[in-house]
């Protein structure tokens, strides 16, 4: 046989060994990621809902999903180990401690324009003349309008 028939072959086994080679690198860290929880510790399940470690058992965990409120879960369900600030961050809406005393203003007028900018606009917005936006009630002034193309509602000029 030729290289160029075992070529397919070979590089089919090649991928098919770096697949599996990931994938159990993936299942390890997980695992020791389950190994490393400690009773204490906020974790996330893998359909989604946030508690607290209790108790560890060997193929088990007990979790407080809310105060008072226990439940078993298999180690295989946990998703996530958490640290305690992006729990708290999560579960109790905590804000992170910023490390700086930056003011955002609510609007970003304030940061373009100076207050006598601001004033002069006001006044100059309350001179406009305003928009008539209402609704003609009058069935002479619609008619009216109707007449200014020779056409009225629902007419067309196809045939």
């Amino acid at each position: 046989m030729s290289i160029v028939t075992l070529l397919p072959f070979i590089v089919l086994i090649g991928a098919m060994f770096l697949m599996t080679r990931s994938a159990k690198k993936k299942q390890q860290a997980a695992a020791q990621m389950r190994n490393e929880m400690q009773p204490g510790t906020g974790v996330r399940t893998i359909g989604g809902m946030y508690a607290t470690v209790k108790e560890i058992g060997d193929e088990t965990v007990l979790l407080e999903v809310a105060p008072g409120v226990h439940a078993v879960y298999a180690k295989n369900a946990i998703g996530a180990v958490l640290d305690d600030s992006e729990y708290n961050r999560i579960v109790h809406g905590d804000e992170e401690e910023s490390d700086s005393d930056t003011v955002v203003p609510d609007d970003a007028s304030s940061l373009t324009e100076t207050a006598e900018a601001t004033d002069k606009h006001v006044e100059t917005v309350e001179d406009a003349p305003k928009a008539d936006l209402t609704k003609k009630s009058d069935a002479a002034e619609a008619a009216a309008e109707g007449q200014k193309d020779g056409k009225t509602d629902g007419e067309t000029d196809a045939k």
